[in-house]
Formats: C-alpha cells, structure tokens, sequence
C-alpha cells in the first residue's frame, strides 16, 4: 500500500510491504538497553493490556512479551503483519491491519499505547482522540524511536549518503539526538511524564548493516527493483571498504511517555 505524505520524502511513495522480507529479517536491532527503558517504568509488563500501533513485523510486542502484558498490534500494511504473525508463532499477540487512525476498539480498553518508530507518520489530529479515548484513566502512550548518527558514525555517514545519491527526495538523512516531538494537538489530553534520549552502541556485520539500510524508507520502500539493484551493489562494495567485518553503528534512543490527564 503506498502511502504519500507531503511532509515526509517530498511526497514520494512508500510502501513498507514491498521491504517487508527485509525489514523482518534486518530491523529487529533494538539492544536489550532499549527494552530496559520501558520496563523500568513499569510499563508494558505483567497485568496490563498493551496495544502497539504501526506495529510493522511486531517487534516490540515480540521482544517485550516476555514481561507478561497482554499485547494486541496493528500496521496499515497486509505484509508487514503478515511477517508479524510469523514471527510470533507460539505468543498470544493478536494482529490486526487498520491505520493507525481507524484502529477501533472500546473505550478503556488498554493501560498503555505503543508507537515505535513510526508516530511521526500519522494524522495526529485525527489520532490523538482515538488513543485517549481507547486509554484507561492514567494509562500512558509510550512513544519510541531509534536512528543512528550519521555525524558522529563514519559508516552511518557513508551508508546514508549512498541511499541519497539514489534518493535525493528521502528526509530520512541528518538526525543528531533530540527529544521525540509530541505535537500540540495532545497538550490537552495528557501531560508529558517523563522523556529520555540515550545514546546506543547497536553491533552489525557487513550482511546485518546492509540489510538493515537496504529495508529503510529511502531504499527498499521506495525506490524500483532496478534502481534497489544497484544501490545494494555500491553499498555491498562499499562497506568492504569502510567497514571491518563486524563492528558498531551509534545509535540513539529516545522514549517520550505521555500520562492521560
């Protein structure tokens, strides 16, 4: 499903079901650290009902379901859940496919919210009612994100030029560490409780790092076979320039939790 965001890529199309193959074997890199971040706030652990929204291939309900919370997720993609359900084989996480924004369940109905990695793509006007109103009083919207810095990583630097030579349109490139952005919409319904942003050593190799760009927003989800092709070949070459076998890409994280007032 191609999604167009006028604020996002100059308003290329993306579809994260074309990269879904990828993205299940590459994007689940989280650091056990990232995980702690949550937990440690008592959130999405043992007695709580969690729903996860832009779920993609369910990696945080599968990495935190060891914890106990009872996780339903959705993503607006058929493949990305597809991947989902595969990859949970064995864990009680129900799986649905619905935008964010027309996600429907009853009033009250989850302790806390999840949106990792992908709460800058929605309609937030359109979204912050239908979590407030889906949230328990005092529940919380967790909202989670990771990227690697491209100035302070050589490899991350060489890497996120290549995909912009290929795609000069992706906005993906540039991120320093800074808070998660909380639009001003959800002012009103809930207060901002607690925020952190952390810097990640995240380990790759040549195969996992490649991989892992190969799936992002500006390669795999928006560029044509042809021109995906070519830029795995330059980066596969690359890296065998750059970059030891295994090694490190600096990451950092940051985690925004939003109590309902």
């Amino acid at each position: 499903m191609n999604i167009v965001n006028e604020n996002i890529d100059n308003g290329l199309p993306f579809d994260w079901g074309r990269t879904s193959a990828d993205y299940a074997k590459f994007r689940d890199i989280y650091p056990q650290e990232f995980y702690d971040k949550i937990v440690n706030r008592s959130l999405c652990t043992a007695g709580q009902s969690v729903l996860d929204i832009g779920t993609g291939t369910g990696v945080l309900p599968r990495n935190i379901y060891q914890y106990g919370a009872k996780w339903t997720a959705a993503d607006i993609s058929e493949n990305q859940i597809t991947q989902a359900k595969t990859l949970s084989q064995g864990m009680d996480i129900s799986y649905y496919v619905a935008p964010a924004e027309e996600i429907s369940f009853p009033d009250v109905s989850f302790d806390v919210i999840t949106a990792c990695q992908c709460f800058f793509y929605f309609n937030h006007e359109k979204l912050m009612p239908n979590l407030y109103r889906m949230l328990k009083p005092g529940g919380s919207l967790l909202v989670l994100y990771m990227s690697w810095l491209p100035f302070e990583d050589k490899i991350a630097e060489a890497s996120e030029k290549l995909v912009l030579k290929y795609n000069p349109d992706w906005s993906g490139a540039g991120e320093t560490v800074r808070p998660v952005a909380i639009p001003d919409c959800y002012k009103e319904k809930f207060e901002i409780a607690h925020h952190e942003e952390f810097r990640l050593k995240v380990p790759f190799t040549r195969e996992s790092w490649n991989g892992r760009m190969k799936a992002c927003r500006g390669v795999g989800a928006s560029l044509s076979e042809e021109e995906i092709t070519a830029w795995e070949a330059e980066h596969k070459k690359l890296l065998t320039q750059i970059a030891p076998e295994e090694f490190t890409i600096l990451h950092y994280g940051a985690v925004a939790q939003l109590v309902k007032k």
